[in-house]
């Protein structure tokens, strides 16, 4: 079994309020909601700072905690919820970002699956579909070994085709991974991790999952045939997002 918890800030430089935006006669939080109750999960709660997220998560039937406003990150305000709900040490929870609304329930079951004997951390790989994406920084990529272990994340076009690159310019991009960032954790590892400062490879990249594998965690790829479809993050995603849902798509 494992829990969902779903991250979901009012603060946003380019859609501000952007958990109860409205998509398709909800607030964008209810469609991943949701979709995190559809997944098989034990428990599914809507960690917030700030009261407007909580009325409205409440309103929809979420369970939904406080926390901190002071947190950095995500990855710290799901560790309060671990902590305030007295989580065990060897339970699973899923990291599922509050923008994500079409993130598909089999994927949060599968990534929460994968946290097998020795796994501190599981996530999700998906193909790179073309050489704009393979060099696009704000596309993550994800180096794979061969035992499904992640060796690195960077923001730079990685592995590097050196055999195939003209005027400074990858022509292929085989065997390039796009990470998809949805985490699942052990409770002990997640609570570490939460507890370590930033790493140096983290602040340079701006990737926290750099900060695991920097202190020697180990993290599993899950490889998705296909890449789930993108969540909001500019106003340009929440009309696209909006029109899919309005479709009845989901």
């Amino acid at each position: 079994m494992f829990h969902v918890i779903i991250p979901a800030r009012y603060a946003a430089s380019r859609l501000p309020g952007k958990p109860l935006l409205d998509v398709a006669g909800k607030p964008l939080l209810e469609w991943v909601w949701e979709s995190a109750r559809a997944s098989g999960a034990e428990s599914v709660i809507v960690a917030t700072d700030d009261e407007r997220i909580r009325r409205a998560a409440v309103a929809f039937g979420a369970d939904c905690v406080m926390t901190d406003e002071g947190h950095a990150s995500g990855t710290d305000r799901i560790a309060e919820v671990a902590r305030l709900r007295g989580f065990g040490a060897e339970d699973v929870v899923v990291n599922l970002q509050g923008d994500e609304p079409l993130m598909p329930p089999q994927v949060i079951s599968e990534v929460a699956a994968a946290l097998g004997p020795g796994i501190d951390i599981a996530t999700a790989v998906a193909p790179i579909e073309n050489l704009d994406q393979f060099l696009d920084t704000n596309c993550v990529k994800a180096l794979r070994a061969r035992d499904g272990l992640a060796l690195y994340f960077s923001r730079a076009p990685v592995p590097w085709p050196r055999d195939h690159v003209a005027s400074g310019r990858p022509t292929v991009c085989d065997g390039a991974w796009r990470h998809i960032g949805i985490y699942a954790y052990r409770v002990r590892s997640l609570l570490t991790m939460s507890s370590w400062p930033p790493t140096v490879l983290e602040m340079t990249e701006r990737l926290e999952q750099l900060r695991a594998l920097e202190h020697g965690m180990k993290i599993h790829l899950v490889v998705l045939n296909e890449a789930p479809l993108p969540g909001v993050d500019t106003p340009d995603d929440l009309e696209r997002v909006r029109a899919y849902l309005g479709a009845g798509f989901a």
